[in-house]
């Protein structure tokens, strides 16, 4: 499902479809909505009763050589240079491995809402400003960080940056009293999908609305596919369609 964010009033739509599950892409919100499968589920993290573990603890402690900066969302060079060593590393056969720098400065700065990146930056041994060792782009909500897309050094598996990026968004959320950190969705038994359900409490998105991720759901495995009921049609007498008949696959 695809909804265009109005230039006009796109902050409010855009909290507005987050809160019901739409995530955003440049101007468009979407939501997974296959016939077969309702695998997709949006999380979040409720900020008030997020109690900090002892191993997230440290993960914020080896990283505290780091300054955060809080810049316009303005595309880089740097910034791009760091999603693409990124991306090879880690999503080499994904869909965005194939991003262009247009690509990128669009996904950045082709939107109407609230938004901001963070620049995560080691510590200056001079007046310079520091390597750039992680990156997200962040959209401000009325209740909450919305975390759209975040990348970082591959090679510093050892700070775990990407759990770093989602505490310490944590930690910016409860000082400006946002109750939510907004995680995008989370697919039950996908292995890239699976170190979302390691922070807790979290929330997921249900058909009767948000509650608490139980410790059952947190180890579950893929859901089955949704069979529809079956149809007898009878096509005996069809015309093949023209292939233009049709709109490009992926397209709202």
């Amino acid at each position: 499902m695809f909804a265009h964010l109005p230039l006009s009033d796109g902050p409010t739509v855009n909290d507005s479809l987050t809160q019901v599950g739409f995530r955003r892409s440049q101007n468009i919100a979407y939501r997974p909505a296959c016939e077969t499968c309702r695998a997709c589920q949006s999380a979040r993290a409720p900020v008030a009763d997020y109690e900090l573990s002892r191993s997230e603890r440290r993960v914020l402690a080896r990283n505290q050589d780091l300054e955060r900066h809080l810049v316009e969302s303005e595309a880089t060079l740097e910034q791009f240079e760091l999603l693409r060593r990124y991306l090879m590393a880690r999503h080499a056969d994904g869909g965005m491995a194939e991003m262009a720098w247009p690509d990128y400065v669009a996904m950045v700065e082709d939107t109407a809402v609230r938004t901001h990146l963070i620049e995560y930056r080691r510590r200056p041994e001079d007046d310079g400003p520091g390597d750039l060792v992680a990156c997200v782009l962040v959209d401000v909500l009325a209740d909450g960080l919305s975390l759209v897309y975040s990348f970082y050094d591959p090679t510093l598996a050892s700070r775990s940056l990407g759990s770093f990026v989602i505490l310490d968004h944590l930690v910016q959320a409860r000082a400006i009293d946002l109750p939510f950190v907004y995680l995008g969705y989370w697919v039950p038994g996908s292995e890239k999908m699976a170190y979302k359900a390691r922070f807790s409490p979290l929330e997921i998105l249900k058909p009767g609305g948000w509650a608490l991720m139980s410790a059952r759901e947190r180890g579950a495995r893929p859901p089955r596919p949704i069979t529809p009921p079956s149809v007898d049609l009878d096509l005996s007498d069809a015309e093949p369609a023209e292939l233009d008949e049709f709109p490009a696959a992926g397209k709202p």
